[in-house]
């Protein structure tokens, strides 16, 4: 994690990381001012905390109260040696707790990270720089200490070139990658999450058997989601991009839709327009670029080349974000090693969506056909060991396709984990299954898995496999356990070179009689594709690009932007609009109109019913405003200081209505309750003196919004890498 510090009066400095700004001071008796904790006390104070939390997690995982657990640490200095000094933690548990879970109890706290770092003892590497925001040579991992070069199945170049290459390829577009934790829990199984650290909403996650495949992996998809635009989906530009020459890319086309909203021509053809506009219901407007919001430019579309005969074949960039997400995309050292990846990825989903919509029933693998492959088994047999009972699964539906399935139960909890991976060597997809699994995750982690079902609607709801594309933590039907298979168990193998295993691939697509098209990128320095297959790939259904596209922010974004300067006619339209549109009340804002906000303010809790109750409040529509803070304090899951200022909000509200009531009688005590400045804030809204308390001003400029403009930031490092490649 990059931390950026500050100097401010005095001694007193400022540490920045994430969004996230801690103040550090000096004691007066070291010529500081004492209005803050010292650093060293800082460093004190986190592994007390770290300890309370891994205590937390244990109870919490097993239904164990924490209202009578009290925990302290104190730290023993050697009168020696000021720097050996013991750190003595102490826990007082209630005696309802059992023999067991107190031995738990203490083991948890011996797995603080905090702890386990100092024990191992940190290196320091200090080094001066010409420039810290130009330096983005990050350390991702030692240096290896031998030069022997690793390979793996489907990999082109060994692992260690592979790393170089991606690392360089960061580093001149100026991104400083940064490793956030490393997980291996069971043998062979790693895996790790990296992100940009300037720009913390870039992040991906790896997997594989060693440290160097898992970082492999990470690096590799973060280029091919830098490659496709995957980190900035759904997200505003800002004014400078969106009125560039080129918004996505240098050979983007923009299509103005007919007099009536027409789709206009040019864009599709007649197999996707048969897929995505098949009873004339989708007009222009629903394909308006999000991220720009360029309504006025047409509809952004980007080529893609149709795979049956190398034709040109513009696709709405709406579209790709809204049915797609990250599914088709990936980078390789060479196109047929990035195809096989994409195709694999296209394959291992659709056969597990197949697969759970139709409660198919999978063969088991043989154990002697685990046998052949031990460093898999010794995971598998871990995990068993560790409590979790595992099947494996052929899930190539008799050989047709090559994808395999691990699913995890949780006896603890009743949930099961179903995992899927597709390569075209039955040992690769094994692996990727099992890696998949244990992705960043711990032991803990697995007891959030939901039960199974019989529910076949549950099962077939198309939130489900949205859910089970993001993390694979969807319902899974009891049918699936079923010893009674519905496919005979098929020891598969298509292995060949990145080339026939690529060519293999589409194969399988052209006998599904599925168009596929292709768009290659490499004008970031990597060789990157992104693959569509319309009517097989998409993620989300089809009817979203009219029902629930994700350009509905524009009928949004720029009314909540500027908030603080609308008058009230304008307010009284967006809230009006807000109630007409059907949204979800508890949606974020956030998500609605595609800002990133600082989690941590107003903003970034604040979701469509709390922006109405503030509007009406503006408004001083009170019935309407009471209604909403009621729904609010019923459903609350804001911060705790948001919830008391609705509290009294809503005894305000009670008392204004009340024709008999004065506020003047009930404002001492409500002092009382709530706090002087509290109710300052709560009488002024109510009264209208304070509008929209909470929310910082800002506009369609996103000023005050680093989180954002952060994000901003990171995108126009790649639009001016394409900027320069279209131009050599």
């Amino acid at each position: 994690m990059e931390i950026k510090v500050n100097f401010l009066e005095n001694l007193r400095l400022e540490a920045k990381f994430d969004d996230f700004t801690v103040t550090a001071d000096q004691p007066i008796r070291y010529k500081g001012d004492g209005s803050a904790p010292s650093p060293f006390d800082y460093f004190l104070a986190s592994s007390a905390l770290c300890a309370a939390y891994f205590v937390r997690v244990y109870c919490l995982a097993r239904d164990i109260p924490t209202d009578d657990i009290r925990l302290s640490q104190n730290n023993i200095v050697d009168p020696e040696n000021r720097y050996h000094q013991i750190f003595q933690i102490q826990v007082e548990l209630p005696e309802s707790i059992s023999e067991r879970d107190r031995e738990g109890i203490l083991r948890s706290i011996d797995r603080c990270t905090v702890k386990k770092v100092v024990q191992q003892g940190p290196e320091f590497k200090i080094e001066t720089v010409e420039n810290l925001d130009e330096d983005a040579q990050a350390m991702l991992m030692a240096p290896p200490v031998s030069e022997s070069n690793t390979y793996i199945l489907g990999k082109d170049l060994p692992l260690e070139e592979t790393i170089a290459n991606m690392t360089a390829i960061l580093a001149k577009l100026g991104m400083k990658i940064e490793i956030a934790s490393w997980r291996n829990i069971v043998p062979n199984v790693w895996s790790l999450h990296i992100r940009d650290a300037a720009s913390p909403m870039c992040f991906t996650n790896g997997k594989g058997a060693t440290k160097e495949s898992a970082l492999c992996s990470a690096l590799g998809e973060f280029i091919e989601r830098l490659n496709c635009n995957f980190f900035y989906n759904d997200q505003y530009f800002g004014e400078e991009i969106a009125n560039s020459e080129f918004v996505h890319y240098p050979n983007e086309k923009w299509f103005q839709p007919g007099p009536e909203d027409e789709l206009p021509e040019g864009i599709l053809d007649e197999y996707c327009l048969s897929i995505y506009n098949p009873d004339g219901e989708l007009f222009g407007s629903n394909l308006i670029d999000t991220n720009s919001g360029r309504a006025d430019r047409g509809i952004c579309s980007l080529p893609f080349v149709r795979q049956s005969d190398d034709e040109v074949v513009y696709f709405p960039s709406n579209l790709i974000e809204n049915l797609f997400l990250s599914n088709g995309m990936s980078a390789g050292n060479t196109l047929c090693e990035a195809q096989v990846q994409c195709l694999s990825e296209i394959f291992e989903r659709a056969v597990k969506k197949q697969i759970l919509e139709e409660e198919i029933a999978l063969p088991d693998v043989p154990l002697a056909v685990l046998e052949k492959y031990p460093s898999i088994l010794d995971g598998i047999k871990s995990l068993e060991a560790n409590g979790f009972p595992v099947l494996v699964k052929d899930a190539s539906l008799g050989g047709q396709f090559p994808v395999m399935c691990v699913t995890l139960m949780n006896p603890r909890t009743g949930g099961v984990f179903a995992s899927f991976g597709a390569h075209p060597s039955f040992e690769v997809a094994l692996e990727r299954s099992l890696t998949e699994l244990l992705q960043g995750r711990s032991f803990e982690g697995l007891n959030d898995l939901p039960q199974p079902t019989f529910n076949s609607l549950a099962v077939t709801e198309p939130n489900n496999f949205v859910e089970h594309f993001i993390d694979s933590t969807g319902v899974v039907s009891w049918r699936f356990f079923s010893d009674k298979h519905d496919y005979a168990f098929c020891e598969w193998d298509f292995t060949g070179t990145n080339e026939e295993e690529a060519a293999y691939l589409m194969g399988i697509l052209e006998a599904l009689d599925k168009e596929v098209y292709m768009a290659v990128y490499t004008d970031l320095g990597a060789t990157a594709c992104r693959i569509l297959v319309p009517g097989y790939s998409e993620v989300y259904p089809v009817d979203d690009l009219i029902w629930d596209n994700t350009n509905k922010a524009l009928d949004y974004r720029e009314d909540i932007l500027n908030i603080h300067s609308l008058d009230d006619e304008a307010l009284a339209d967006l809230a009006e609009r807000l109630e007409e549109s059907q949204l979800d009340n508890y949606t974020d804002i956030k998500t609605l109109i595609g800002i990133e906000f600082d989690e941590n303010t107003v903003w970034g809790q604040l979701t469509i019913l709390e922006l109405k109750l503030l509007i009406y409040l503006a408004l001083q529509q009170y019935d309407e405003a009471l209604e909403l803070v009621e729904n609010f304090l019923q459903y609350n899951d804001n911060t705790v200081e948001r919830g008391l200022f609705y509290s009294a909000v809503n005894a305000v509200l009670e008392i204004t209505l009340d024709d008999e009531l004065a506020l003047e009688d009930y404002l001492p005590n409500l002092q009382r309750m709530f706090g002087v400045e509290t109710m300052k804030h709560v009488v002024g809204s109510v009264s209208g003196q304070v509008r929209f308390y909470g929310l910082s001003q800002t506009s369609m400029k996103l000023e005050g919004l680093d989180r954002h403009l952060r994000l901003i930031d990171s995108y126009k490092k790649l639009h001016k890498a394409r900027e320069l490649a279209a131009q050599s």
